[in-house]
């Protein structure tokens, strides 16, 4: 920081620069009609104390034009600044078009990070300047709370449900990562750094340190080890949905609903398989929960994901 005053935190992704832009409207939006109201309370006070000359014989009895004014103007700018937060808010939710997955499960206290191949990381995350990266989170304990400030992004993480948020990295550096939400004793102690390096920096770092297989490649494996195969397969003579492709795809079920596949309805189809059936398909799949670990989940998704994606119908 060179010893400089600064009124704001580094600004480091996409949407650092459009809530900045955000709260900076607000605050002179705010600031203008809070000093005009002081102004006409001073005026007034003054203008029409006891002992002044002011003319108060023609006092109006009503005012309605100003009361309309004044209900209508507020209500169009508070209409108009959660129209704007709200698009803002959403673009954090929606994948960008190439964003490299990188999952993180929270648990007390430390951040564990894996990128998809194989590369782990804790209380560490390393990323490309410039490129589209989408988080993919969960807990194994109690709610933690992913907070990068120089990014502007707070997520919180939860046990027992997946967690997204999506940016784009736009200042090489280190950054802190912490914990913002309260989560036992060591709280204060759950904290780290976002490294974010030029890409060709970054595609080295990703090669080096323990040579291991990609999330996708241990995700087939556990796939296969867990009996998935024996049931999704083409070949197989349980009648059962095949996967190949789900993640991005629409699904149908026999409630009538639709939804697009994504990592959450992966997650349920394995732990709770009968919450979400999908239509034409008998509700026989057991649960698996308790008996796959958070990593293994992850790890099986992102071998979903690298079987490719459509719109075909889909399942579990």
């Amino acid at each position: 920081m060179n010893g400089a005053f600064h009124l704001l935190p580094p600004s480091a992704s996409d949407a650092a620069g459009r809530y900045d832009t955000l709260m900076l409207v607000e605050f002179l939006v705010t600031g203008f009609v809070a000093l005009g109201v002081a102004f006409m309370i001073v005026y007034f006070s003054v203008r029409y104390r006891r002992d002044s000359d002011a003319d108060r014989s023609a006092a109006p009895a009503g005012g309605r034009k100003l009361e309309i004014a004044w209900i209508a103007i507020p209500l169009l700018l508070f209409l108009c600044a959660f129209a704007w937060a709200a698009y803002d808010y959403a673009r954090l939710y929606r994948d960008p078009p190439g964003a490299m997955p990188v999952f993180v499960v929270a648990k007390q206290w430390m951040w564990k990070l894996e990128h998809a191949n194989g590369r782990r990381e804790i209380d560490e995350l390393h990323l490309p300047l410039g490129q589209p990266v989408k988080l993919v989170m969960t807990s194994q304990d109690v709610i933690h709370s992913f907070y990068v400030p120089a990014f502007r992004i707070k997520q919180d993480v939860v046990p027992g449900r997946y967690t997204t948020i999506s940016f784009t990295p736009t200042e090489a550096g280190e950054f802190h990562l912490f914990c913002a939400e309260y989560c036992g004793t060591e709280h204060a102690a759950m904290r780290g750094r976002v490294v974010v390096m030029r890409p060709d920096q970054f595609a080295a770092w990703l090669q080096q340190g323990d040579a291991r297989e990609g999330m996708a490649a241990r995700g087939f494996a556990l796939y296969r080890r867990y009996g998935c195969s024996g049931c999704h397969e083409a070949q197989s003579s349980v009648h059962a949905p095949d996967l190949h492709g789900l993640l991005g795809r629409t699904v149908h079920l026999q409630d009538g609903r639709s939804l697009v596949a994504d990592e959450a309805y992966v997650r349920d189809s394995v732990l709770l398989p009968k919450k979400e059936v999908v239509a034409g398909y008998a509700p026989i799949m057991p649960s698996f929960a308790g008996q796959i670990a958070e990593e293994d989940l992850l790890a099986i998704i992102e071998y979903l994901r690298s079987t490719g994606g459509g719109d075909a119908r889909a399942g579990h």
